[in-house]
């Protein structure tokens, strides 16, 4: 918990640090961007520090293209 707390705190100085001359100059879309990626790395970082598994995203890749990959085996055949 307490390293949840310590990450939401970094999080929350990195966007004190980066947001506001984002806005002076209104990039929208870099803002967007930079967010999805804080919000995905703070994700992935409290998902560690709470030690739970990250799935491997190569299991989803496999996952959708096996059966893709089969049927071109059969055909092909």
């Amino acid at each position: 918990m307490i390293k949840s707390i310590g990450i939401l705190l970094i999080a929350v100085a990195i966007l004190w640090i980066e947001v506001p001359p984002l806005l002076e100059k209104k990039y929208k879309k870099e803002l967007l961007v930079f967010s999805i990626l804080l919000v995905i790395g703070l994700g992935l970082s409290i998902t560690l520090a709470l030690e739970k598994p990250i799935p491997n995203p190569l299991d989803l890749l496999t996952f959708i293209f096996k059966p893709l990959d089969d049927v071109i085996s059969l055909l092909l055949k």
